[in-house]
């Protein structure tokens, strides 16, 4: 399947996700480019939508190829091939500082002055717009765990075979659109796939309903 843009995608996985409309769920999305489509379907299953700080950690000669990836807290996942790309241990640890300090300062931009939404025995989704390894959701899936939620799911429109076995463990359940052969990029799988940048990721958080209860006098 090839899908038109990220709003497409994601209204598809929320028919997908149907059965939870009436669960209150909480739809958090992997920064930058789930963000738009984590709305659209916390709008469809009328649930709350959040976002979960991960970062990919960067193989050393390919800066598009993930070896691992980070949580705000420091939690870090490796994949097994990662020092065959010759990240070493010193490497690993700069790349984890660099990425640490990304999420700080997006955090800051992004939600500002408020906490995380509560997850605590709540069905929670977690969102990306295609896994190429796996690795960023892998870290926002074990974040989100430890924050104990009754149901824990990764949905995303499309994925490598490989990169949603490596996934599977760490969520209830996976729902995923398309797991295609062959598989280069998530971009090759949409005909539009444009950049979200910090801006737009700003303003889809600070126009979401949560946002605007929380700016609602007491």
């Amino acid at each position: 399947m090839m899908f038109q843009d990220r709003a497409h995608a994601a209204h598809l996985l929320a028919k997908a996700l149907k059965q939870y409309e009436k669960g209150n769920p909480l739809v958090v999305a992997i920064p930058r480019g789930a963000v738009p489509m984590a709305k659209i379907i916390a709008a469809e299953l009328n649930g709350e939508l959040d976002i979960v700080m991960t970062r990919k950690l960067h193989a050393p000669s390919n800066p598009e190829f993930a070896i691992g990836a980070v949580d705000e807290t420091g939690w870090t996942y490796l994949a097994d091939y990662a020092r065959e790309t010759g990240a070493t241990q010193e490497y690993i640890a700069g790349e984890v500082a660099a990425e640490r300090e990304t999420m700080l300062r997006r955090r800051g931009q992004y939600t500002p002055g408020r906490a995380p939404i509560e997850a605590e025995r709540r069905i929670v989704i977690v969102v990306d717009d295609g896994l190429a390894t796996g690795a960023t959701m892998i870290a926002a899936l074990h974040s989100m765990r430890a924050r104990n939620p009754q149901r824990l799911i990764c949905a995303v429109p499309v994925a490598s075979p490989e990169a949603i076995e490596r996934v599977r463990p760490y969520a209830d359940e996976v729902v995923c659109l398309e797991t295609p052969d062959f598989f280069y990029a998530v971009s090759q799988f949409y005909r539009i796939f444009g950049q979200v940048e910090d801006d737009k990721v700003i303003e889809l958080l600070r126009s979401s309903p949560e946002a605007k209860r929380e700016k609602q006098p007491a």
